[in-house]
């Protein structure tokens, strides 16, 4: 979120040097081989290496991927074919709302399970055609093709109070939610020639540019989204302004103080996709924060760093330094932030000096934080071990002043100070599958642990969060964060499978250029 907070300078010296300005932007941007890269792998974009798994390793992972796809299907509604939020552990009760990134994260699970062969192509066809019709039936904003955040997968009904307590809801269109269901539909369309059609019919539809802010300070950075009407039913209403961004002739009413303004997020994926469609200039992606400038001094940890220019913004490529690793933060700390997007775009081969740098970097923090304070590691937003939900986290890889925290204490990392000693640290297992695309070895490891010393795995595979010194688990599942799990075992199992399937086209086109660019300030 955008905070114009400014505070005085650090007095560390900072550098400028121009890496593109002006005329030159068109040039790089024409003479980036892509043409040449493109046509490895039959056109379908980088393949991964082989990560060097034994047979016995691919059976686990085989397991462990079986387990997860038994849970997405006992949280789909077989009438619909929209999955549940969330179930319960047994896989006896699932919740009664979902959101497109739930339906999303079903859509490209099914082709995770397909190409694993844990389904028949049939069956994938079968189960996405399903999704697609009803999702065709479903009220959403359709000036730009986009979905509510909640509804009924029952029936696919608009959900007008909340089902826990009946507090009202008035329907909002999330950015980032949009942009998750907007990436299952490309890769449908990629994956599926069965459902080709209609799947890339509802993406082409889409309009990222409904989020896109051209007038705010740092123009392109996305909304958060935007309600249909002014919700002032709601009991704590958040700031809006009405707009009319799309040109549909009315206004809605946008997020007024919160943009999302972070590199490391996951919602880079919204403005990939808005690159990918043309509706944004490439300039966007530079718009976003690497680190807040030095001279802000409320932020968790000062940067280091140097400033860079790229398409003509000005970029200061900041990092921190924690375990002696320059790593570009997010807002939080988390996994999810750093690695989501890398499950479908292979960022690492696109852009070699900037996340080919920080995803290893990210990774291994997090590995190394949580192993010497807990034994265990892979931290990221998901249930809290005893109950509801929270944000999980490494606060010294987060621009947060109050983090995300490793550990149910909130145990509070001061740069300035000692390290603390930290508490009963919470291990969430979709972390540790999203960085096994990084370190499969020490990901399994962890998982392995994880799974041996706690009650921490049923017929759905992992439950959601393990209090590591209490021994306290979440036991049940979260949907995003089981198809997080399928789309990182669907690219270490099956050769960078749902990347491949997601860049073929406009994405390569149009994003790859682009963030091969730049240079992060983090080091190797």
């Amino acid at each position: 979120m955008t905070d114009l907070r400014h505070g005085r300078g650090t007095g560390r010296p900072i550098t400028r040097r121009t890496a593109l300005a002006g005329g030159l932007a068109a040039a790089a941007l024409a003479a980036y081989p892509t043409s040449a890269h493109a046509t490895q792998g039959n056109g379908l974009g980088p393949r991964r290496p082989d990560p060097g798994l034994s047979s016995a390793d691919r059976e686990l992972l085989l397991r462990w991927a079986r387990d997860t796809w038994h849970s997405m299907v006992a949280m789909t509604d077989p009438a619909t074919g929209l999955v549940s939020d969330n179930i319960t552990g047994d896989l006896s009760t699932a919740g009664i709302y979902t959101s497109p990134t739930n339906m999303g994260g079903y859509l490209w699970s099914t082709i995770v399970a397909r190409d694993l062969r844990i389904i028949t192509p049939g069956e994938a066809s079968r189960r996405i055609r399903q999704t697609l019709q009803t999702l065709q039936g479903m009220e959403h904003h359709e000036a730009s093709g986009m979905y509510f955040n909640w509804y009924d997968p029952r029936d696919g009904s608009v959900i007008y109070a909340w089902p826990d307590n009946g507090d009202p809801v008035v329907p909002f269109v999330s950015s980032v939610d949009a942009a998750w269901l907007g990436a299952a539909l490309l890769v449908v369309r990629n994956a599926d020639p069965a459902n080709s059609k209609v799947a890339g019919a509802m993406f082409e539809r889409m309009r990222f540019d409904v989020f896109a802010d051209p007038t705010f300070w740092k123009p392109y950075l996305m909304y958060g989204g935007f309600y249909l009407e002014e919700p002032t039913r709601l009991n704590n209403p958040p700031p809006t302004e009405p707009r009319d961004l799309i040109g549909e002739g009315r206004d809605v009413w946008y997020t007024a103080t919160h943009h999302y303004d972070t590199i490391v997020s996951e919602t880079r994926v919204t403005t990939y996709l808005a690159m990918a469609k043309q509706q944004v200039p490439p300039e966007a992606y530079f718009q976003a924060w690497r680190t807040f400038p030095p001279d802000w001094t409320w932020p968790e940890m000062p940067p280091v760093g140097e400033w860079r220019t790229y398409l003509g913004v000005d970029v200061f490529e900041g990092a921190h330094d924690y375990y002696g690793m320059l790593t570009v933060p997010g807002w939080g700390g988390s996994m999810f932030e750093e690695l989501m997007p890398n499950v479908f775009v292979p960022e690492e081969d696109w852009a070699p000096e900037s996340w080919g740098r920080n995803h290893p970097n990210h990774v291994a923090v997090q590995r190394l934080h949580g192993l010497e304070e807990y034994g265990y590691w892979g931290f990221s937003p998901a249930s809290h071990p005893y109950g509801g939900y929270s944000e999980w986290g490494v606060e010294a890889l987060g621009l947060r002043p109050d983090g995300y925290f490793s550990d149910i204490e909130h145990t509070d990392y001061h740069w300035d100070q000692p390290k603390p000693d930290f508490g009963d640290g919470v291990v969430t297992p979709h972390a540790a599958f999203l960085a096994m695309m990084h370190e499969p070895q020490e990901a399994i490891a962890t998982l392995s642990a994880v799974e041996a010393d706690f009650d921490s795995y049923g017929p759905g595979g992992f439950y959601d969060a393990i209090a590591t010194e209490s021994g306290q688990v979440a036991q049940r599942h979260l949907s995003l964060d089981q198809a997080m799990i399928m789309g990182a075992l669907g690219n270490v199992l099956g050769d960078g499978m749902l990347q491949r399937y997601f860049v073929r086209g406009e994405v390569e086109r149009e994003v790859r250029p682009v963030i091969a660019l730049e240079e992060f300030g983090a080091s190797e």
